[in-house]
């Protein structure tokens, strides 16, 4: 059962069964970019996924990122009936701020939470680019009134004020993916941004030193842990709520 608290149901995965949204895949193959990055990359991808008893073209997609790590994995499924089977992972290649969720535009802060994409740039100054649905509820209630800022993408070119950097060729596999999957009918292609891989013990110091001052913080990381091992032990995604103060809550009883 849903508790009264919570005020709003992150939408961070939906997958509509036999939707094939051609016109999108269409305008995106008119872009040169995007259509020189499906002719180059689209083929080995079809071979890797298989590989990983993935089937082409994917059906489920997850992503997560790890801030201090600067590690961006993928995940892939071919049903709802499967758990999530990792697929690659890339190297953030630069990084902008320090552990901490973004609050207000202009900090700098890579955000930390749960996500899902919501545009595609095959335009982009930084090559290709996805957007992120930031600043979501959580964002907008804890930034206490103050412009939480936006555009928040991934995206190629190696630099960053806040985003999620990464090569260009890596971004392009990530792009076709993305692209291939949504056209697939999952129109909520979930991201979740840690500050640091919970399993590594080093990152684990670095993060207690950041919470040993800042209860708020060490909160707020402790409702991102929860979903971090939920997934790690069952390869599925949890829901998620959002309370009145913000907070994330796992619904347990449901899982993606």
């Amino acid at each position: 059962m849903i508790r009264v608290s919570i005020v709003y149901l992150l939408v961070v995965f939906f997958t509509i069964d036999g939707v094939c949204q051609s016109s999108f895949i269409s305008n995106q193959l008119s872009h040169p970019r995007v259509a020189n990055a499906f002719k180059e990359k689209e083929d080995s991808l079809k071979v890797q996924l298989s590989q990983k008893g993935i089937n082409w073209p994917v059906k489920q997609l997850y992503i997560r990122s790890f801030k201090y790590d600067s590690q961006l994995e993928v995940w892939a499924r071919n049903s709802n009936n499967e758990t999530f089977t990792l697929f690659k992972t890339y190297k953030v290649c630069a990084l902008s701020g320090a552990l901490g969720p973004k609050r207000f535009e202009g900090d700098y802060q890579v955000p930390e939470g749960f996500y899902f994409i919501n545009a595609f740039n095959p335009n982009s100054n930084y090559h290709l680019s996805l957007g992120l649905n930031y600043p979501n509820t959580s964002d907008k209630i804890r930034s206490n009134g103050i412009n939480p800022g936006g555009d928040i993408f991934i995206h190629g070119t190696c630099t960053t004020v806040g985003c999620i950097p990464l090569q260009n060729h890596q971004i392009e596999e990530l792009y076709i993916l993305a692209a291939r999957t949504y056209n697939e009918g999952q129109q909520f292609i979930p991201v979740h941004i840690f500050p640091i891989n919970f399993n590594n013990s080093k990152s684990l110091i670095v993060l207690q030193k950041a919470v040993n001052d800042d209860e708020r913080y060490k909160v707020f990381t402790n409702q991102l842990k929860l979903v971090f091992y939920f997934f790690e032990s069952t390869k599925k995604i949890p829901l998620i709520g959002v309370n009145k103060k913000g907070d994330y809550e796992m619904l347990s009883s449901s899982i993606q």
